[in-house]
């Protein structure tokens, strides 16, 4: 087959999407410090030279999966809140139950973990994931809720940090997921946490009816 024919052309095109897919894996399961470039260009199927056409150094690597692997899936959470007009409490449950779908994936845990872990002594991973997956999910919920404060669906507060409340436990599940159960720690169903989460933080985040004075 000649180097011009499609099926040549569309296996070029997806380099990079398998590459970042191999690094994703990598990074999950080495973290980034013992991260090797070669073994993420073994796991995609190509040479470290050839690795070095796309991604120049693991910082760039990680800088792709955090942007083209996590990324995508906050904006479509986005795109769900756009199109929708649902109340409060009907948004809230939906996105958490869609952020513990996304957190279920074991190498996105591990990613989270590896920031948490290895920022210390990386600091650029924390900058990378701030920037592609921190600030828009928070940006996300703190639409949500000034939507819904502006409705007088939920209560006055500075919607970042609620934003913040919204999302604590889910990274907790994060964690306990990584951390604890390997260590021996009862299993967590991240679907039940969203769903329990959600019930608990929306009794503290309405808005109370205006009492009329007698």
């Amino acid at each position: 087959m000649s180097q011009s024919s499609p099926r040549w052309r569309r296996r070029k095109t997806d380099r990079p999407a398998e590459i970042t897919a191999a690094a994703l894996a990598v990074f999950a399961e080495r973290g980034f410090a013992a991260a090797r470039l070669e073994d993420i260009a073994a796991r995609a199927g190509l040479s470290k030279a050839a690795l070095y056409l796309y991604f120049e150094t693991k910082t760039d690597l990680f800088r792709a999966v955090a942007q083209e692997r996590a990324r995508p899936n906050l904006d479509a959470i986005q795109a769900m809140v756009a199109e929708t007009d649902m109340p409060f409490d009907a948004i809230v449950p939906a996105v958490l139950a869609r952020l513990a779908t996304l957190i279920e994936r074991a190498e996105l845990r591990g990613v989270i973990k590896m920031v948490i872990g290895e920022s210390r002594n990386f600091p650029e991973l924390a900058e990378v994931w701030r920037e592609a997956v921190v600030t828009p999910a928070l940006a996300i919920l703190g639409g949500i809720i000034s939507r819904a404060q502006a409705r007088g669906e939920a209560r006055p507060g500075e919607a970042r940090l609620l934003a913040m409340s919204l999302i604590g436990p889910m990274m907790m599940g994060v964690l306990w997921r990584e951390i604890i159960e390997p260590a021996g720690g009862d299993p967590i169903d991240l679907q039940a946490l969203a769903a329990e989460h959600a019930r608990t933080v929306l009794a503290g985040m309405r808005a109370q009816p205006v009492e009329r004075e007698s």
